[in-house]
């Protein structure tokens, strides 16, 4: 699928340069942007639940990987992948000329080589998928929120059509080159965005995609249209390297299972990738004490139903949310006819210094801390790391027990996991970006220590087999 420059030269096989589109065991290359951080965790999922390998791109928050095109279904089940799409043609080391201008017409040339075919039936594949889902939980009566509005309360599901996907949408025309649609077929609407990371272009990714975009039009005679567009076109560009794709999604599936939103709500995506990275067992009690909307524990209750989830929170509106965002589950599950189990979850208002949990009694605590900006305070966070810190080990399983634990207040949280003692060792942590701020997602592991043994200014001596540890 995909086509790789090699001098000025691009090289592709006989299928990519026309046919009738893919058979089904035909491979295509399939990209998906993941929350920055946890490229790794995608790409293992990729590989368990498809089968196939994936690879990481080189700017961050991509990986890509080929399947047949039959597996397309497949796709659309990954919980760790935000947008997917199509590739086209990638360029591992494209040219780009130190001229504006040149560069830019070499754009606009480019739209009219490239192996379109291929990646357009793949993405009519995909319009049929979404409309018989669609057809299946009984029609589309959600509302969906414009890109990157997170306030609004609107159904969300990754494979929701638009308005614009049941009607005036081309289903036969809509992956053919000019000459082989019907004249009396109405053009697509499309948009091309573009993507650009590095300081060495002398263009930018407006001057990208107004040119790209216009040679598209020509080509195949579409209208172009940036808001209630068929088709999205993807100019991807990091440094030298170029890949150019069609979008498989409409919006980000990172607001999947939310409707109700607080002021900090958490990426689906990322809490799926946090809970991954603790593997849930069967018959496992996992914790998230401060659940804001509760995306980790109804992301976990979905995705893990043999392990049991307890959410809670100090906030009244919190737990509010969190009750709404799970109804609203269940509600959509019994409309559509689902025979899927309930979540096995609940909820509670508590302290979370001070849990109604029994000592030793929990096996995984997964939780999104207060970064001291919207929520809290950095002055408050002094007191309350370590307060909650040691509340998690009093409530974890001892030797076995494990935290993930998200913060954007790294400085304060070293220091209270400093005064832990021998209560927590580190294991790793995963760098991430979380709306423009860079965090870390800490993976901790109950030492054997009991609570109450050791001293809370973390003076004391570790336990028999633990190792010293420093941040």
């Amino acid at each position: 699928m995909a086509a790789v420059l090699e001098g000025s030269e691009v090289h592709m096989s006989t299928e990519e340069r026309g046919g009738s589109g893919p058979d089904p065991g035909a491979g295509v290359t399939i990209g998906a942007t993941v929350p920055t951080g946890f490229e790794p965790t995608a790409a293992e999922e990729v590989g368990e639940k498809i089968g196939a390998e994936a690879r990481i791109g080189k700017d961050r928050g991509r990986i890509y990987f080929r399947i047949g095109a039959d597996k397309l279904p497949l796709v659309h089940r990954l919980r760790s992948v935000d947008n997917l799409f199509v590739v086209v043609a990638e360029y591992n080391n494209y040219q780009f000329k130190e001229s504006k201008e040149e560069t830019l017409l070499d754009l606009q040339k480019l739209a009219s080589q490239l192996p379109w075919t291929i990646a357009l039936e793949v993405w009519k594949m995909n319009n049929a998928l979404k409309k018989k889902r669609g057809r299946r939980r009984g029609g589309n009566s959600s509302v969906l929120t414009p890109k990157g509005d997170v306030s609004k309360e609107g159904d969300t599901e990754a494979d929701s059509p638009r308005p614009e996907d049941e009607e005036g949408r081309d289903e036969d025309g809509g992956g053919c080159a000019p000459a082989e649609r019907d004249a009396a077929d109405k053009p697509l609407k499309f948009r091309v965005t573009c993507n650009r990371a590095g300081d060495k272009h002398s263009f930018t990714s407006n001057d990208a995609a107004r040119d790209f975009g216009g040679a598209v039009q020509e080509f195949f005679q579409w209208k172009a249209d940036m808001t209630k567009f068929d088709i999205e076109v993807l100019l991807n560009i990091h440094n030298q390297e170029l890949v150019v794709g069609i979008a498989l999604t409409e919006e980000s599936l990172h607001r999947r299972n939310i409707t109700h939103f607080g002021p900090t709500t958490l990426r689906s995506t990322l809490a799926y990738g946090m809970l991954r990275l603790c593997r849930p067992q069967i018959s496992d009690v996992i914790v998230d004490p401060m659940c804001g909307t509760g995306a980790i524990p109804v992301e976990g209750a979905i995705e893990w139903q043999q392990s049991f989830f307890i959410a809670g929170d100090n906030n009244d509106m919190a737990v509010n949310r969190t009750v709404n965002n799970t109804n609203h589950i269940l509600k959509r599950r019994q409309e559509g006819g689902s025979s899927a189990p309930g979540l096995r979850m609940d909820t509670a208002r508590w302290d979370l210094c001070r849990l109604p949990l029994r000592a030793s009694s929990v096996d995984i605590i997964v939780t999104d801390m207060p970064f001291g900006k919207r929520m809290g305070s950095r002055k408050k966070n002094w007191d309350l790391y370590p307060s909650c810190l040691r509340e998690m080990a009093r409530v974890c399983r001892p030797a076995t027990g494990k935290a993930v634990l998200l913060t954007q207040d790294k400085k304060c949280f070293a220091k209270a996991l400093s005064r832990m003692g021998g209560l927590w060792r580190r294991s790793h942590t995963v760098w991430v970006n979380v709306g423009g701020l860079h965090a870390a997602v800490y993976v901790l592991k109950r030492t054997g220590w009991v609570y109450g043994a050791a001293a809370e200014d973390g003076a004391e001596g570790r336990g028999e087999g633990e190792e010293e540890e420093l941040l």
